[in-house]
């Protein structure tokens, strides 16, 4: 055994274990954390569509955010859109396709701002900022559903391309940073046949995918770490097979498999070219075969 305690034994003895470790403290608790997240979005889905629509102000009082507990709630506002605090957010796909997400902010009858998505638009051709149809003027009264701010992993700042404001999550931060204005922390999502709304955006988990998904994933790294352990015995015990049988007369174990120890076709009881097997041992020397 004392093979094991070579460099090359040594850093494949690591790299097996290390990988063990992560699949047993890192991907597949983060798997299982990703379908508990999924349960409960659904469970939050399914309780506010049973649940009617309540003004905004019961839920976000003034001076509070959206809170994680009511996202996905529906809620009325009533108010008029601001369209010069406009923003489009970049980078958005909608079947496959290039889109925008388009976010223009209602000014409430309290006077407080909400940064309202009303929906998406698909992208034009090269990158070019589409047209798509402007918020109504005027009060208006909307029904929608409560979203938490989005990140952008990068941080990246605003910018403005095609004469729009664009940014890179539905964010009511970064529309503020784009807009100078400061509204309530918090998107809402118009709901379908509401003023203002293009193509709505579905009410579905974060991350998507089919249901048990995640916890699927989480099973089969599971799986690659007991896999993992299972081939690192099965080595060592190779080595330990070749390393005896180097000091047999018929070769080592893995001589034996690759037949280069003298014990394949062309060894001792083959029949194959050169042998003198079946045929001499039956008896029929030279001379039989001669007198037929």
């Amino acid at each position: 055994m004392r093979f094991l305690f070579r460099p090359g034994w040594l850093a494949f003895i690591g790299v097996v274990c290390a990988f063990v470790v992560a699949c047993y403290t890192l991907l597949a608790p983060w798997q299982f954390d990703r379908e508990a997240e999924r349960e409960a979005q659904n469970a939050a889905i399914a309780a506010a569509d049973g649940t009617p629509a309540v003004p905004f102000a019961e839920l976000v009082p003034p001076g509070e955010a959206v809170s994680p507990d009511d996202i996905w709630r529906r809620v009325d506002l009533t108010g008029t859109y601001e369209q010069d605090a406009e923003a489009l957010v970049r980078l958005r796909v909608v079947d496959g396709a290039p889109a925008y997400e388009v976010l223009t902010p209602l000014r409430l009858t309290d006077g407080r701002l909400v940064v309202v998505n009303r929906g998406t638009v698909a992208g034009g051709e090269g990158g070019v900022v589409p047209g798509f149809a402007p918020a109504p003027t005027g009060t208006v009264s909307v029904e929608g559903r409560l979203r938490l701010n989005e990140n952008d992993p990068q941080g990246r700042p605003p910018l403005l391309d095609g004469g729009t404001r664009q940014i890179y999550a539905a964010d009511s931060r970064a529309l503020a940073e784009a807009t100078g204005t400061d509204p309530v922390e918090g998107v809402v999502s118009l709901d379908e046949d509401q003023a203002g709304v293009l193509n709505p955006i579905p009410i579905a988990p974060p991350g998507g995918g089919a249901p048990f998904s995640n916890f699927s994933y989480a099973l089969q790294w599971l799986t690659f770490g007991v896999v993992a352990l299972v081939a690192l015995v099965i080595f060592i015990r190779l080595e330990m097979l070749q390393r005896r049988g180097g000091r047999d007369t018929r070769g080592s174990l893995r001589e034996q498999l690759s037949g280069r120890d003298g014990y394949g076709s062309d060894g001792p009881g083959s029949e194959g070219p050169g042998s003198d097997g079946p045929a001499m041992a039956t008896g029929e020397g030279v001379e039989g075969r001669a007198d037929r």
